[in-house]
Order: structure tokens, then C-alpha cells, then sequence
């Protein structure tokens, strides 16, 4: 079973920068797809970037340029670096980690993001 936890949100001014982070345990795949995505009330939950477990890389268009996906191999964490933050960036960012071999998709309980002046 894995584990996915978020942090690292919480509110900023436009133009502000947050890091969040998701630590992951449990038995995890050599080969995954681990993820942020983010949810507003009423709306779907949205692909905002990811990453391979080969290292390729994909951003929604919104957030490219302002967003970066990395990880810690060592420390089984992922994170996404913010910068130049919007109001519409405001969400509930979820982390997910998706087994290929498996195919079996895990996630994390979220973290909120507000943007506001």
C-alpha cells in the first residue's frame, strides 16, 4: 500500500511563490507516474504536472513557465515549485502516484492553495 502525503500549502499574494511537497511510503514501484493535480468546488480535478519515473515531464499549459515538477529520489518526495502564483491558481492540489505495472492509482488527501490580494 502507499502513502501520499501533501504540504506545504497556504495562502500568498498574486505574484507570490509556494513549495509543495508529497512525501511518499509504502511499496512503490520502480515504474510510476507521480502527479499534482488540482480541484476547485464543482469542477473536475485537474492535471497540473507530471512526472515519470524515467524523467519526463508535463505541464498543463496554464502553469508552464510558473510551475516546476521535481523530485527527491532518496526521500520518496515530490514537489512542485509555484512562482508568479494567480487568483486563478487558487485550488486544492492533490498529489497522486499512478503504479504502471499495477495500474493502480493512489492519492494524497490534498493541500489548499489560496491566491488572493
Amino acid at each position: 500500500q502507499v502513502q501520499l502525503v501533501e504540504s506545504g500549502g497556504g495562502s500568498v499574494q498574486p505574484g507570490g511563490s509556494l513549495r509543495l511537497s508529497c512525501a511518499a511510503s509504502g511499496t512503490i514501484s520502480s515504474l510510476y507516474i507521480m502527479a499534482w493535480y488540482r480541484q476547485t468546488p464543482g469542477k473536475e480535478r485537474q492535471l497540473v504536472a507530471s512526472l515519470s519515473s524515467g524523467g519526463t515531464t508535463l505541464y498543463a499549459d496554464s502553469v508552464k513557465g510558473r510551475f516546476t515538477i521535481s523530485r527527491d529520489n532518496a526521500e520518496n518526495t515530490l514537489f512542485l515549485q509555484m512562482n508568479n502564483l494567480k487568483p486563478e491558481d487558487t485550488a486544492t492540489y492533490h498529489c497522486n502516484l499512478f503504479d504502471v505495472r499495477a495500474e493502480l492509482s493512489h492519492w494524497g488527501q490534498g493541500t489548499q492553495v489560496s491566491v488572493s490580494s
